[in-house]
C-alpha cells in the first residue's frame, strides 16, 4: 500500500474536510461549478492539472475534472508526474494501491503488469512523490471506483517522452483510458513574467508539437516541472482545449513578486 506522503499539508487529511475542500474548489469564482451527471461521449482522451496545494491549485484542476466526469468516466486513468525528489532515476510506476484519506484507491494490474516489462515497478520510487499523489482525491471525488497507473518520469527528454508514450499506447491498447498530465507552470517569478512565460507554455501546447514544447521550456527558460507529462499527452491525445490559467496570487493573495503557475487543459481524441 501507498501512504500518503502530503495529506493535511496539500490537502486536508480529514475525509469530510478534504470534500468540502474538494467542492470549495469547484465552487469557487475560479472554479467551474460542480461537476454535472456523468456522460457517455468519452470524447476526452487526457487532461493538463496543476499538482499544488488544493487552496492554491485545486480551482484550476476542477476545471479539467468537471470535464472529465461530464464526458464519461474512463477505465484507468494513467497519471503521468514528475520526480521531484529524485527517488526514480528513470521512469517509473507503482502498481501497489493509493491510500488517501477517500479510502483506498486500486491500481488496473493489467496495464501495469504490461508496463513493469518496460520500467521498474517501486513503491519507494513513489513514496514522497506528490504529482500523483494529490490527483486521486480528485479522481476519487468524480469517480466512485477507479483505476489508476501512476507513473513517475525521473527523466523529461523528448526521446523518453516519445519512447514512454510508444509504450504506453502498447500497454493501453484495447482499453478505455485517460491521460492525466501532471504539472506546474512558472515557479516564483513576478505574476506580469509568469503570465508572459506561461502563454508561451499555452502556445507551444496547442500547437501539438512535444517537441515546441521542450524547445520553448528550454529556450525561454521556463520552470514548469511537469513538461515531459505534458510532452506524452502531447503526442498520445489528439487537439487540446485550455481551459484556465491562473496563479498562486489569483487564488491565496500571496506575494505577486512570486507566483506560481497552473494551467488545465483537456485533449481529444486522435
Amino acid at each position: 500500500m501507498r501512504f500518503p506522503a502530503v495529506a493535511g499539508r496539500f490537502y486536508p487529511s480529514d475525509p469530510d474536510e478534504l470534500r468540502r475542500c474538494i467542492s470549495y474548489c469547484f465552487t469557487h469564482p475560479l472554479g467551474p461549478g460542480m461537476p454535472g451527471p456523468e456522460g457517455s461521449d468519452r470524447k476526452i482522451s487526457g487532461i493538463m492539472v496543476p499538482h499544488a496545494g488544493y487552496l492554491a491549485s485545486g480551482m484550476n484542476a476542477a476545471h479539467a475534472y468537471r470535464r472529465a466526469k461530464e464526458d464519461g468516466l474512463p477505465e484507468a486513468y494513467v497519471i503521468i508526474g514528475p520526480d521531484h525528489y529524485g527517488t526514480a532515476g528513470g521512469t517509473a510506476i507503482c502498481s501497489d494501491h493509493f491510500l488517501t484519506p477517500l479510502g483506498e484507491c486500486g491500481t488496473d494490474a493489467d496495464i501495469c503488469g504490461k508496463l513493469s516489462e518496460y520500467y521498474p515497478d517501486s513503491l519507494q520510487a513513489h513514496r514522497f512523490e506528490h504529482s500523483i499523489e494529490v490527483q486521486i482525491p480528485f479522481i476519487q471525488f468524480i469517480d466512485p471506483d477507479p483505476a489508476v497507473v501512476p507513473v513517475i518520469m525521473g527523466r523529461q527528454t523528448p526521446g523518453e517522452a516519445s519512447r514512454l508514450a510508444g509504450i504506453l499506447e502498447k500497454a493501453c491498447r484495447g482499453r478505455d483510458v485517460m491521460i492525466v498530465a501532471s504539472t506546474d507552470l512558472s515557479h516564483y517569478i513576478p505574476k506580469e513574467r509568469a503570465e508572459i512565460l506561461d502563454a508561451q507554455v499555452f502556445k507551444a501546447v496547442m500547437s501539438s508539437d512535444p517537441g515546441k514544447l521542450f524547445d520553448t521550456v528550454r529556450e525561454k527558460r521556463i520552470t514548469m516541472c511537469g513538461y515531459g507529462p505534458v510532452a506524452v499527452a502531447m503526442e498520445m491525445c489528439g487537439a487540446p482545449e485550455m481551459l484556465l490559467h491562473s496563479d498562486s496570487y489569483d487564488s491565496l493573495k500571496t506575494d505577486p513578486d512570486s507566483v506560481v503557475g497552473y494551467g488545465s487543459a483537456v485533449f481529444g481524441r486522435k
